[in-house]
């Protein structure tokens, strides 16, 4: 803390504090072994001390508290609170008294102030208290200015001010990755899941009260950190969710496409946005931070011109019995197209019906059920392939294989899949 000095003798003075809860005491315990020199000395010197736990006298922390020696650290989320006094050290009445606080960011210039007018007259040993409160938002050098103007018995204006220099810093590392979900081997789904790492860089514990993503319009999110027992819940990181000094810890969430985007190829492909990370703290003695992120962008999958997915088709199936199933085709491109569709047999997998028939156009964003009759020849987890897909317009051809998975199973055998 920088306090710059005025030469001039003022009748006012102002003092500026920073309100902060105490701290536990911290002593270094000096320890031997019985066979040494000093014996149990320095045991019992502990053993006497009140500042000690006892029972653990060798733990550095005390059970005293101690109220903070300096300014301290501030960290990004937290909130500066300070007590601002201005005393009159003089012998006669001070009139038109106006105490101002500021504080200057690398940014912006805010006002603190709970009030702007100025208070009539202060007597001599009187003092005008304010306390301060303000929620760090940015990191960087932050400075409190004090000024204080004022009016002596003899008419006379004065003025004056005091900077208070101070450090914000960062109190979480916040990493995130995306993760595309795939409804089976060759195509992709409108699910991401989002893995946040949040790392502690503080050199004191955290309680993590609250981790949360808020989605944006387009989604919906499912919290995967929670392991349902019954009709409870419990975190995976047990009751007590602190988060060690460097520690890391990471949280999943799982978010979805509302069923009025889902149906909209267009809406959900290229850029969009997913939300933003909402996490609350509390370290020391129950003093509380929160952050939020800005919102985070990941890109979607890309679908290509045409999207095939299945809408239904049977958990089991019997051998080498034709079997229903339907996919749906969206038109993901921004032109329309004329589809034919062509049906190739492979070594597992035998297609019934007209090979080659023509599905029509198809306008972009718009879809199509399509009903199609299947059968396997050999036993097993088999994959659907073999469906391909041409533009007559463009003579484009896209090709889907293993586009889901059935169990084949012979009904006159005891099979598993």
């Amino acid at each position: 803390m920088d306090v710059n000095q005025t030469k001039q003798e003022h009748l006012l003075a102002l003092k500026v504090m920073r309100l902060t809860k105490p701290t536990l005491f911290t002593n270094l315990p000096v320890t031997c072994e019985d066979r040494d020199l000093p014996g149990d000395l320095f045991g019992q010197l502990m053993r006497d001390d009140p500042s000690t736990i006892k029972g653990a006298e060798t733990l550095m922390l005390g059970e005293m508290l101690t109220l903070p020696q300096n300014f301290g650290n501030i960290f990004l989320g937290e909130t500066f609170s300070s007590y601002i006094s201005v005393h009159n050290d003089s012998s006669q009445v001070v009139k038109d008294i106006l105490v101002k606080a500021d504080l200057q960011t690398s940014s912006q210039r805010l006002n603190l102030s709970a009030s702007n007018s100025a208070v009539a007259e202060l007597k001599p040993e009187s003092c005008i208290d304010d306390v301060i409160h303000h929620e760090v938002k940015e990191i960087g050098t932050h400075i409190l200015v004090c000024a204080v103007s004022y009016t002596t018995q003899c008419g006379e204006k004065l003025y004056f001010r005091k900077f208070f220099k101070f450090q914000v810093l960062k109190p979480l590392d916040v990493k995130t990755k995306f993760y595309n979900a795939e409804s089976d081997l060759s195509s992709v789904t409108d699910e991401v899941f989002l893995e946040a790492q949040i790392q502690n860089i503080t050199t004191s514990p955290m309680f993590m009260e609250k981790v949360s993503l808020e989605p944006s319009m387009m989604y919906n999110v499912t919290e995967l950190n929670i392991v349902t027992s019954g009709d409870q819940g419990e975190s995976t990181f047990g009751k007590m969710s602190y988060l060690q000094p460097m520690d890391t810890r990471q949280y999943l969430y799982c978010l979805k496409p509302k069923p009025e985007y889902a149906e909209k190829a267009g809406v959900i492909k290229g850029v969009t946005v997913i939300g933003k990370l909402d996490i609350v703290w509390k370290t020391n003695l129950g003093e509380r931070g929160r952050l939020q992120t800005s919102q985070l962008q990941r890109m979607a999958p890309g679908y290509g011109d045409i999207r095939m997915s299945v809408e239904m088709i049977p958990e089991t199936v019997n051998l080498e019995e034709p079997f229903d199933i339907t996919c749906k085709i969206i038109n993901c491109s921004e032109r329309t197209m004329d589809l034919q569709l062509e049906m190739c047999n492979t070594r597992t997998v035998h297609w019934c019906g007209i090979s080659g028939r023509q599905l029509g156009k198809l306008t972009p964003g718009a879809s199509l059920l399509l009903p199609l009759t299947v059968f396997s020849s050999v036993q097993g987890l088999q994959s659907i392939s073999g469906l391909r897909l041409t533009d007559t317009f463009l003579k484009r051809t896209y090709e889907y294989d293993d586009i889901a998975q059935v169990c084949v199973v012979c009904p006159f055998l005891n099979n598993e899949c």
